[in-house]
């Protein structure tokens, strides 16, 4: 059998070894609770060098840590072999294989393989989500007939009332005045609106709160 001297992360110096320490920051901003401690400085000691860009956790940290610069040695905390941090290993030798050292080289390269695919696999699924069309937005265009109590009624100002209704999704556009019976002239003004915000409901409830102005509204 042959002694293993991997640590809780594995041989930082190594892809297997930085994919551990990324995986373990996917989730956390320091190798110890939320400020930098010794910890950080122990660990980052061990990397020796910025990790390879497809380690985005690991390097952020890294980089990160790197910018205290001699205030590194002066992180809080009690520095303790770097093993004693990351995952949760066994604190046993790794078993030795049964196959000679010559299959060992085989199986290291094999290792090698999957973690290259998994890292492949990780930046395709991020390629993915960045490059993933918004869902387009579903608008209508609504024509509405308001009608106002007499030919008394104020319409410019009927109309600058109905346009003072705001709300996320709605766009008022273009206003007319059209004859009705007796001299009296309804409103009539389209509006766009995002279906998934804005309904007809809406506007007509808050049209009719002009009630000195509106008789009534209708959906053309």
């Amino acid at each position: 059998s042959r002694l293993s001297f991997e640590m809780g992360f594995g041989d930082l110096k190594q892809g297997k070894g930085l994919e551990a320490l990324n995986s373990f920051l996917l989730t956390k901003s320091y190798i110890e609770g939320f400020q930098p401690s010794k910890a950080d400085t122990v660990v980052f000691d061990a990397v020796t060098k910025a990790p390879d860009a497809k380690f985005t956790n690991a390097l952020r940290w890294y980089n990160h840590i790197k910018s205290f610069g001699d205030q590194r040695k002066k992180f809080a905390g009690q520095a303790k072999a770097v093993d004693a941090y990351g995952p949760i290993v066994s604190g046993k030798a790794a078993p030795a294989k049964e196959e000679d050292d010559d299959d060992d080289l085989f199986a290291s390269e094999d290792e090698e393989e999957v973690e290259k695919r998994h890292a492949e696999r990780i930046a395709a699924y991020n390629a993915k989500k960045v490059n993933k069309p918004a869902k387009p937005v579903a608008k209508s265009m609504i024509i509405l007939d308001v009608k106002p109590w007499d030919d008394e009624t104020d319409m410019a100002e009927l109309e600058k009332h109905v346009r003072s209704v705001e709300a996320d999704g709605l766009l008022w556009g273009t206003g007319k005045l059209v004859p009705l019976v007796h001299g009296i002239k309804k409103l009539q003004i389209t509006c766009v609106i995002e279906d998934d915000k804005i309904g007809t409901d809406f506007l007509e409830e808050e049209i009719s709160k002009f009630e000195d102005y509106v008789q009534s509204i209708d959906v053309a």
